[in-house]
């Protein structure tokens, strides 16, 4: 399996080496959202995983991938999926109730990375952020101005952060802006066992959770 959408482009030389191994693409059905700036303008946006509209889409094509490969636990996979879809559901509907409080003029999430683009886009956000891709670096003087412009200019109450990059620089968004400092997401890894996202449905679920708290609180 791979989540496709240029994140493992290492991958089809190795599907080339094993062409009789089967292989699926999780993103396969998902319209891409292209990266928006910097040096990955105009390649898609491979965080399709961080919208639960998306994360259907993905347990979908598991369940089918499974189902091929193994037709004899046919029903076990069947209803594995029915049950895992569900809770993701109950995550959907959080976050669209959530949303449907909150001002449309301040519908954003202002994050280290422009890693919502899907979730912003499947429940009606604005998104900001200081890079458009996860760098080592720390934001320069432009970004930092940037954002901060944006979250004075629109007066977003709140800013968040990624658990694998410094947040120092979202901190002073928040500072210099007026925003409060909301919390981290987890995106492109989980937390160990005893942390917030140990699982994929966990990261989903604590993203939500700080997202709304960070969206309600006045």
């Amino acid at each position: 399996m791979n989540n496709g959408l240029n994140l493992e482009r290492w991958a089809q030389k190795l599907y080339n080496s094993v062409p009789k191994v089967p292989h699926i693409t999780l993103t396969e059905g998902i319209k891409p959202v292209e990266i928006a700036e910097d040096a990955y303008k105009g390649k898609p946006n491979p965080h399709a995983w961080m919208s639960p509209q998306n994360a259907l889409t993905y347990v979908e094509n598991i369940r089918k991938a499974l189902v091929n490969l193994d037709s004899a636990n046919a029903e076990s996979y069947n209803t594995n999926a029915k049950v895992y879809s569900q809770k993701i559901k109950e995550v959907d509907e959080k976050l669209r109730k959530a949303v449907s409080v909150v001002p449309a003029d301040k519908r954003y999430i202002v994050s280290c990375e422009g890693a919502f683009s899907y979730l912003t886009r499947d429940y009606g956000l604005k998104e900001a952020y200081l890079w458009a891709v996860n760098s080592e670096q720390q934001a320069t003087p432009k970004q930092l101005e940037k954002v901060i412009d944006i979250v004075k200019k629109n007066k977003i109450p709140v800013v968040f952060c990624e658990s694998t990059v410094n947040d120092g620089a979202q901190r002073q968004v928040a500072r210099e802006s007026g925003a409060r400092f909301g919390g981290v997401f987890y995106v492109d890894s989980l937390s160990p066992a005893d942390g917030p996202a140990p699982t994929y449905l966990k990261l989903l679920e604590g993203n939500i959770n700080t997202l709304t708290q960070g969206l309600e609180e006045k």
